[in-house]
């Protein structure tokens, strides 16, 4: 939308709905339909005061792009005059604003002074009647200061409202204050009551005293209990939170609304905001940054000028900042880059970076399938190296899908391969790009040994070679060391480091069989240090041609075999035998630079094509079909791990759990539409099947199990039911009729 021009309204049918345009895992940009205006988040929501209008409405709308803002009803309803021209011309011309208007209920002037008069249906009966987008029950207000017994009777009192102020509010839309001040049963408990009414936003009430006193870990901790309960497809909003400093990380963790009078308040107390945290006027000599507001005047100036000009200076800036924090926040979201911005943005504060760090360490691991259950497991360009890069969210989930990578059953000559006979070489500090740094090596490697499976470690942990295109892996801006990892550790005394090796070669056997070497060295000299352990070398001298075909030709073959092998079985959710007769009797088309970029089955049907620049895969129809029809229900059994991530002897769990491609079902009517190519929309899907991720494979079929086409999912299996606006598969192909 350009600045200044008018809003529209939702489409007919959509008031209320939340989609989402982009994401990258729980960070989402989304639009919120309403009858005034659609609005798009994350944003702020700057606090208006009619009676203190330090930047007019009209001006945030017209100059600085704010498309949404929140007042306080009961500001309104106390002020005789406000309260008659409100309804009689609407909110919105009292503001003298034609965006998204949300207001507050008084709950927040009941708690501070106690003399809030009236009833909780009044309050929003009086915001229905004054036309606002987004009304706000009168819930109770928790602190952190209160006893449980407080808290809990702010939790109960608040849910028994919620009947009452949804009936008094009629069509408009209200919010559903989540209380339970930093108790995180009480969270819990608040979110599963109030979640059960028909709310259109969760704003986390009670929590300016936590960000007033910099309780940052606490407040990760308490979003991070709401998040993982409150319904996806409604937005959730941080009451009172407006430092930018705090935008990133709240972003990161799935809130889409913030609102706050900082900007006002901060310029008030001559406080001038940055991303960074926040610099006192009386203090600069001059200003360590630019600013359109501030830049022709010095501090000295500024400091001179009378309270009231000096203010709105102030304020202007304070706001311009807050904005762009949020569009830094959202094109972060659309580059996959959110997490490096949190990291930049808790490195300006030691509170701010007590919580990231706990995140991290602890958090992560805790809440795994909720944070990193939504990333996409590939992504396109290049990924700058940071202290905490191995724990964001999208490397985790990049990595937790080597997992689904096996061993292969057969050699490079076709010969079975039980357990025991894979001779695993694990190939140590050499940096990407791997297919040129060690293509003479692991040529030479399946030359001499056909059992050979050669791994290579990175900084998130081995990976095996023929991964090593999948983008974040081999994607790495950073130094070399990196991906050096001390000998020592690499040894048989390798203690948590071989976690992720044992998964994913799955050998649980007290002594791990995997050969250490250093890339870095001859290709000769490595051949000859294995010739100890994995026995003596099929062939050394080269040219090697003595075989027919030549040895190098079917080390090519194989490789490629390999590479598409071990694509389908991370991201289609495939075993092995299924894969091999996937590809039985397969051929591959290459580009000049020898990647594979197309492969075709037997009969020389196109089935699938490799993508270069993520690592990833396209399926095409046909590929698509093959897959979908293989596809099923199975009972599996688990090994149980204990605390130490060590197995439980003995100890396996039964569960049923859909094996190969995910797939989303839709109703009856949407499938012509399918067939013909078009996207699957949310109010269509039925059920998932299925780990659906976002950036991953999935087909799609109707209530009778049939093939209708297949595309890229942009949801999880939680939430492709749950929206009722937008995009739940992007589709490729359809089957057509």
């Amino acid at each position: 939308m350009e600045l200044s021009e008018e809003p529209d309204p939702c489409s007919e049918g959509d008031h209320g709905k939340f989609e989402l345009t982009a994401r990258d895992g729980l960070a989402r940009i989304g639009q919120l339909h309403t009858n005034s205006h659609i609005l798009e988040t994350p944003t702020l929501l700057p606090v208006v005061n009619p009676n203190i209008l330090t930047i007019p409405p009209r001006e945030m709308w017209e100059e600085f792009g704010v498309y949404g803002l929140i007042t306080n009803s009961y500001v309104i309803w106390k002020h005789e005059k406000l309260k008659a021209d409100a309804l009689e011309n609407g909110v919105h011309a009292l503001l003298d604003y034609p965006g998204f208007v949300m207001t507050d209920s008084g709950t927040f002037q009941d708690y501070v002074y106690g003399d809030v008069e009236l009833e909780p249906e009044q309050i929003v009966t009086f915001q229905r009647d004054i036309g606002v987008d987004v009304g706000t029950m009168l819930d109770v207000f928790g602190t952190p200061d209160m006893t449980v017994e407080e808290l809990t009777h702010a939790v109960e009192e608040t849910a028994a409202r919620a009947p009452g102020a949804i009936a008094a509010a009629g069509e408009t839309l209200l919010n559903g204050p989540i209380q339970g001040g930093p108790d995180l049963t009480l969270r819990r408990r608040s979110v599963d009551l109030m979640s059960a009414h028909p709310f259109c936003i969760h704003p986390i009430g009670g929590i300016v005293p936590l960000m007033e006193q910099q309780r940052y870990l606490e407040l990760v901790k308490l979003l991070l209990a709401c998040r993982d309960r409150l319904p996806p497809e409604r937005p959730i909003h941080m009451f009172g939170c407006g430092h930018p400093l705090l935008f990133p990380l709240a972003v990161a963790l799935g809130v889409d609304l913030f609102d706050s009078a900082a900007y006002a308040l901060f310029a008030r107390d001559d406080r001038i905001i940055t991303p960074e945290g926040t610099l006192h006027l009386a203090e600069l000599r001059e200003w360590p940054f630019s600013s359109v507001d501030l830049d022709g005047y010095t501090p000295a100036a500024v400091r001179a000028m009378p309270d009231d000009e000096r203010t709105a200076v102030l304020a202007r800036h304070n706001l311009r900042v807050s904005m762009a924090e949020l569009a830094r926040c959202r094109e972060a979201i659309r580059d996959g880059n959110i997490w490096h911005l949190v990291e930049r943005r808790a490195a300006e504060n030691p509170a701010l970076q007590e919580a990231t760090q706990w995140l991290f360490d602890e958090g992560l691991a805790m809440n795994l399938e909720l944070i990193a259950g939504p990333c996409s497991p590939q992504r396109a360009g290049g990924v700058s190296w940071t202290p905490n890069l191995v724990n964001h969210p999208g490397m985790l989930s990049a990595y937790a899908h080597t997992i689904c990578w096996e061993p292969p059953d057969v050699d490079m000559e076709g010969e079975p391969l039980t357990e025991g006979l894979h001779k695993f070489v694990l190939i140590n500090g050499v940096p990407p790009p791997w297919r040129m740094n060690l293509k003479t090596l692991i040529r030479d490697l399946y030359s001499n040994w056909p059992q050979v499976v050669p791994l290579v470690h990175t900084p998130f942990g081995p990976i095996p070679f023929e991964a090593e295109d999948i983008n974040p892996f081999g994607q790495i801006v950073g130094p070399d060391w990196l991906f050096e990892c001390d000998a020592q550790e690499l040894g048989e005394e390798w203690a948590d480091a071989q976690i992720p090796l044992r998964m994913l070669i799955n050998e649980w056997d007290d002594e791990l069989n995997v050969h250490v070497v250093d890339g870095r060295g001859e290709t000769k000299e490595i051949i000859r240090e294995l010739t100890e352990v994995l026995g003596q070398p099929r062939a050394i001298e080269r040219p090697m041609m003595n075989f027919d075909p030549p040895v190098w030709e079917r080390v090519w073959e194989h490789q490629k075999w390999l590479s598409v092998r071990a694509k389908l079985l991370m991201f289609c959710d495939w075993r092995e035998d299924v894969v091999t007769e996937f590809l039985d009797g397969a051929s591959y088309v290459c580009n000049r630079h020898g990647r594979v970029k197309n492969v075709l089955d037997k009969v020389g049907v196109h089935i699938l094509s490799p993508r270069l620049k993520d690592g990833g895969i396209s399926l095409t129809l046909e590929g698509a079909r093959w897959l979908h029809n293989r596809a099923e229900l199975v009972t599996t059994e688990h090994q149980l791990f204990d605390e130490n991530w060590e197995p439980v002897e003995g100890s396996f769990r039964q569960q049923q759990q859909w094996q190969g491609l995910p797939n989303v079902v839709v109703d009856e009517h949407a499938e012509p539409f399918i067939r013909s190519g078009r996207s699957v929309m949310h109010f269509s899907v039925l059920q998932a099947n299925g780990e659906l991720t976002p950036g991953l494979p999935c087909a799609i079929e109707n209530e009778a199990g049939e093939f209708l086409g297949h595309g890229i999912s942009n949801c999880t299996k939680n939430e492709a039911g749950r929206f009722l606006k937008g995009v739940a598969v992007k589709v490729k192909d359809g089957a057509g009729n």
